[in-house]
């Protein structure tokens, strides 16, 4: 399988809400958000390894999600890029987030598996959005 391919059918386990087929495509030791501080922004936070990882779907479910459309899909060697439009209401404050572009960049080993994943997004509105 592609890298390419493998990430729509991330995306595609992520609209049903199978989170273990998400985590069979990563490797064990996985860095997610990799290169960022925390925000305290719940599903922002950097993360390391697959159990980790599980948290990060946890974090979403203060998050409802209205829209999340991958639009745009750029791959070279072993780095996926996906352009994303996303609209979403934080549960416990009722304030939204509209992100349109939001980049996620994906790393993959040699095996195939996605070493490492971040958001590129607008931290300071999910943040503001949060509290």
């Amino acid at each position: 399988m592609s890298h390419l391919k493998t990430v729509q059918s991330i995306y595609e386990a992520f609209a049903k809400g199978d989170v273990p087929t998400i985590l069979g495509h990563l490797a064990e030791n996985v860095e997610w958000e990799y290169g960022i501080v925390s925000t305290n922004v719940p599903w922002l936070q950097p993360r390391q390894g697959r159990a980790e990882v599980t948290k990060f779907f946890q974090s979403l479910a203060d998050f409802e999600i209205q829209k999340f459309e991958p639009k745009t899909f750029l791959e070279n060697g072993d780095v996926v890029v996906v352009l994303i439009d996303l609209e979403g209401t934080v549960r416990s404050t009722k304030l939204r987030v509209v992100e349109e572009d939001e980049v996620h960049i994906w790393h993959f080993d040699p095996k195939g598996k996605v070493s490492r994943f971040r958001h590129r997004a607008d931290t300071f509105q999910h943040w503001a959005a949060s509290f």
